[in-house]
């Protein structure tokens, strides 16, 4: 596959003409100027003088800048068009400056010297008018809440797993018990029903949630995506720094892969978010790369990584926690945890790998958009259908899961089922422990920081071609799209269902 050149792509936006005291989106026309091959102005519309000035080509813009500025007009005086460049420019009335995109285009005139034609210069301003603000900032709060809801109920469903498996452990320690009293029964069963109805209000809000962000879903192309933010994002890893004295070099290894489904603008926000974080661990300069590849079969990989000062193992674990952050009264710990939420909604998954003093590696994989892809079954919330013969049969199972009360709890159940049970706390664990003794059926958690259940399950494909893979989790309307799950099984899960799909898979 061939790699991408690091370019960007936008589509400008129309708008009516704002109040002088805000650089719109978009001017009531487009930036446009003209210049000699010196850089010395021709002559530029009002849009361009209301932001540039009237005098010199460049009057707002920073010494560093406008030395590039002057390089991308030589190099389109001398035939080349360059274009997507973003530069900064200081307004008075506003604390943070106007990222602005301009292009170069030479004038090719049969009279023009070589390397010395005119140069036209059009662009535009990437900033929201006034009055688009609070708009812009309600609609922005609600999409933060609901991705932080769709993360607190995937972990509420987890709590409810651990609730109602004891509840399940409870009943059967007493069941035949003649000095329980009825109340404790009847007590327990009353703990049941809250925590059923608690778990099927919560899947209406997952299911509220998910239908109303993935409307927005079509194709996307996600290397062209990182490609974009890369050039969007030039002015922070790049021009800043340069002016600081500080040297941070970008390396792309953009490879074309197959499309993913979802929201471009969410997952335009998360490659931000990371880029700039991956800045800021650098404060002495360093090296920040991009990838993008397909880990086959159908799974789109993308990599920010940095040479930063890295984070400990401490720091790592809790990276994604609402409100968690190590930068004291400068950050919000949002940043991270919207982004875990973003990549969640688009069935994908994201990880961290750091070493301190070494930098910091996002992982974040995404199920390519593949109609063709077989998909795993959902088991019924139900208890199901028994076994095709009705035969009863013990398994060796391997329980999967990076929570320790659900994965506890889960083994604890199966094993009162009859079944000989192993832990593993992620999936490296549990390639170990199938790489040292046979199991019948492997029952793992599909979010999961190290390695997601999709990709365990890819893995063990590879090794293990006819075992039985049941997926679990807390997700509402959950798909395995890697095409090598059996069943998905949603959180919070009844013993009886969840055996009884065991039975099934274990008949087949």
């Amino acid at each position: 596959m061939c790699a991408r050149a690091l370019t960007a792509h936008h589509t400008p936006t129309h708008m009516d003409s704002e109040s002088a005291d805000v650089i719109p989106l978009l001017a009531p026309e487009l930036l446009a100027a003209t210049a000699t091959a010196r850089g010395e102005r021709l002559g530029s519309n009002a849009a361009w003088d209301a932001v540039f000035g009237r005098d010199g080509l460049w009057d707002h813009l920073e010494l560093e800048d406008r030395r590039f500025a002057d390089e991308y007009v030589a190099e389109a005086a001398a035939g080349s068009m360059v274009t997507h460049q973003v530069f900064l420019i200081a307004r008075h009335h506003a604390d943070l400056p106007a990222p602005v995109l301009l292009h170069f285009l030479p004038v090719r005139l049969p009279t023009a010297d070589p390397g010395a034609m005119p140069v036209v210069i059009t662009g535009e301003v990437l900033q929201e008018p006034k009055r688009w603000a609070a708009d812009q900032t309600k609609r922005r709060r609600m999409e933060m809440l609901g991705q932080m809801a769709m993360g607190i109920a995937h972990d509420f469903n987890n709590l409810l797993t651990s609730v109602l498996g004891h509840v399940e452990l409870l009943q059967g320690a007493i069941a035949g018990v003649p000095e329980i009293p009825y109340s404790v029964a009847e007590q327990l069963r009353t703990i049941e029903r809250a925590g059923l109805d608690g778990a099927a209000l919560v899947r209406k809000i997952q299911r509220y949630i998910r239908n109303e962000n993935q409307e927005r879903f079509e194709p996307l192309d996600l290397a062209a995506i990182v490609d974009e933010v890369a050039s969007l994002t030039r002015p922070y890893w790049q021009n800043e720094p340069r002016r600081e004295g500080i040297e941070i070099t970008l390396h792309a290894e953009l490879d074309d892969v197959p499309p993913i489904r979802g929201a471009e603008a969410e997952l335009r926000e998360v490659f931000v978010n990371l880029i700039l974080n991956a800045v800021q661990a650098m404060p002495q300069g360093g090296r920040l790369t991009l990838r993008t590849r397909l880990d086959p079969p159908h799974t789109v990989v993308a990599e920010i990584e940095d040479t930063g000062i890295g984070i400990s193992e401490t720091t790592r674990r809790r990276i994604f926690e609402p409100l968690f952050t190590t930068k004291g009264d400068e950050g919000t710990g949002m940043g991270l945890t919207v982004s875990h939420g973003i990549v969640q909604e688009h069935d994908g998954a994201i990880e961290v790998q750091s070493t301190p003093g070494k930098g910091t590696r996002f992982i974040l994989r995404f199920p390519a958009a593949i109609d063709a892809q077989p998909r795993a079954s959902i088991a019924p919330d139900s208890e199901g259908e028994e076994s095709p013969d009705g035969a009863q049969r013990i398994g060796h199972l391997l329980v999967v899961d990076d929570e320790p009360m659900v994965r506890s709890v889960t083994a604890k159940l199966l094993r009162l089922k009859g079944h000989a049970v192993a832990e593993a706390e992620g999936g490296r664990q549990a390639l170990d422990l199938l790489a040292e003794r046979p199991f019948n059926l492997v029952v793992t958690d599909l979010g999961m920081p190290e390695m997601s259940g999709s990709e365990l399950a890819y893995r063990i494909r590879q090794h293990h071609p006819r075992l039985p893979i049941v997926l679990l989790t807390g997700h509402t309307d959950a798909e395995d799209q890697s095409g090598y799950v059996d069943v998905v099984v949603k959180k919070p899960f009844q013993i009886n269902a969840l055996e009884k799909t065991i039975q099934r898979l274990l008949a087949e």
